[in-house]
């Protein structure tokens, strides 16, 4: 489990099972939260769901609350799970290049702003690095060229944390910096096709 300096959140992987199902108790029992999360039906859109209480919120692929305890969750395997914390609330979203080009990193942050939650600090989780994300030319045509880069066998790829971190706009941003395909411990669908995940989880007092 990883725990961000300073921020109310976890990445952790599902070592018992996926998240979504096995592990989640003992999860929360370490982090001293309920294991009732909030979580939403990824879909790589923009789309940020305000929620007051846990269980299934329907699409989208960020969640954001002000609630006291009622943890917020997505889950990823190689996609970015960023937990932004604000003065009265969270948000948490997942991000591959999808949604990042969608802005969802932007939107969650925009939406704390309008709920009147001041954003003060975020964290990027573990997840695919540019040293192993390569892609084609029509995913690099998507951004900026200041966002892309090369695979360690020097091939074209893009870099998702320094996307996202332009999306969270100058806030002060913890990152990882841990490559879920190259590096062990980690899910990563494009290493290997699984169908577990790790999970980004953030709440509020």
């Amino acid at each position: 489990m990883i725990r961000p300096p300073h921020l109310r959140g976890a990445f952790t992987t599902g070592s018992e099972g996926d998240l979504r199902h096995g592990s989640r108790r003992a999860v929360s029992h370490s982090l001293g939260i309920s294991s009732n999360w909030a979580t939403v039906r990824q879909v790589h859109s923009d789309r940020v769901v305000i929620v007051t209480h846990p269980g299934d919120a329907g699409e989208g692929d960020g969640l954001l609350t002000s609630a006291p305890d009622v943890p917020i969750a997505v889950f990823t395997a190689d996609c970015l799970g960023v937990i932004i914390e604000g003065d009265d609330g969270a948000a948490v979203a997942h991000a591959g290049w999808r949604g990042l080009e969608r802005g969802v990193v932007a939107t969650a942050l925009a939406e704390m702003v309008a709920s009147g939650m001041q954003p003060r600090r975020a964290a990027i989780g573990p997840s695919i690095g540019p040293c192993c994300f390569e892609v084609g030319a029509e995913v690099l045509r998507e951004f900026p060229v200041e966002f892309h880069s090369q695979t360690s066998w020097r091939t074209p790829s893009l870099d998702l944390r320094a996307v996202a971190a332009r999306q969270l706009g100058g806030l002060e941003v913890w990152n990882a910096d841990l490559c879920t395909r190259c590096e062990s411990g980690y899910f990563s669908h494009r290493r290997d096709g699984t169908s577990h995940r790790m999970a980004a989880l953030t709440w509020t007092r």
